[in-house]
């Protein structure tokens, strides 16, 4: 799932109009089990129950300003990426489990098993954190990278750091100093509720996100941020609203491409590329 254009550097005003909008109309209709698609009327409406003003969506003729057409667009965008596009990629553990054993047999990676964190019958194999770190491995050309950093993400100037992130992240390219790229992984195969852990999930990409944002505004310095995540019930049944936040971050630049269930296959392999191909760039040229 990569950004649309359209709503990619918009002023973080709009962004106040999405949230304002999606929380009050709601995201999801709980009947449909749809995102929720808010026209020009209900947004109109939403601004006068909160008793805001509704200058900046529509003018005097009762026609949408340019901000009321793109979040009518927006929250059209928004609703069939994810009622159409991202839904149908999710999988629950059973198709995860039979993908995890596809990419096992076909890549040639020894990186270790890595398990969830369960207990019991649902401890079982990460699923997605071990299919991306076997196809970056499988991709990245014998360049090494931290499929599990356990130290803080740290950018450094003449060796010293520059800036260290908050948090831990799930993984580094090529390592946890100086990354060209780092993700975390959002999978929840056998998570019964939509729980505060997994909303603090969402919340913890976005810190991550307004961090990266302040380095690349103040120092020049970019560093691509991944989300993975996977598990139809949790993230559709569950956790639609957060999907759509999802969306939102994305577009908002708090997060670069967020890569849902099945993409992993096909895409996985071309960022691992990509990465590599970043690394080599900022090597100093031989003479």
């Amino acid at each position: 799932m990569l950004p649309d254009k359209r709503f990619l550097k918009q002023p973080k005003t709009f962004w106040a109009n999405v949230r304002s909008i999606s929380q009050h109309l709601q995201y999801t209709n709980r009947k449909t089990k749809q995102i929720k698609v808010h026209d020009l009327a209900a947004i109109q409406k939403a601004m006068t129950d909160l008793g805001l003003t509704t200058v900046h969506v529509v003018d005097a003729t009762g026609k949408a300003t340019a901000m009321g057409q793109l979040l009518v667009d927006y929250f059209a965008y928004r609703a069939h990426l994810l009622n159409t596009v991202v839904e149908p990629q999710l999988m629950d553990a059973a198709k995860a489990e039979a993908l995890y054993n596809k990419i096992k047999a076909n890549t040639r990676s020894t990186l270790p098993v890595v398990m969830n964190k369960q207990k019991g019958k649902k401890k079982k194999p990460a699923y997605l954190t071990n299919m991306v770190n076997w196809l970056i491995d499988d991709n990245a050309a014998g360049m090494a990278f931290d499929s599990s950093p356990g130290e803080l993400t740290t950018f450094t100037q003449t060796g010293a750091p520059l800036r260290t992130l908050a948090r831990r992240v799930d993984g580094a390219f090529p390592s946890c100093v100086n990354p060209v790229a780092i993700w975390e992984y959002k999978e929840y195969y056998y998570t019964t509720t939509f729980g505060s852990r997994v909303a603090d999930g969402v919340y913890e990409t976005l810190l991550d996100g307004m961090e990266l944002e302040e380095l690349a505004v103040s120092e020049r310095i970019e560093c691509k941020h991944y989300m993975f995540l996977d598990a139809h019930y949790t993230w559709w049944i569950k956790g639609r609203s957060y999907l759509c936040r999802v969306v939102d971050m994305l577009h908002m630049g708090y997060v670069d491409e967020v890569i849902v269930g099945t993409e992993i296959e096909d895409r996985v392999p071309k960022l691992a590329q990509q990465w590599v191909a970043m690394v080599k760039a900022r090597q100093p040229k031989k003479n």
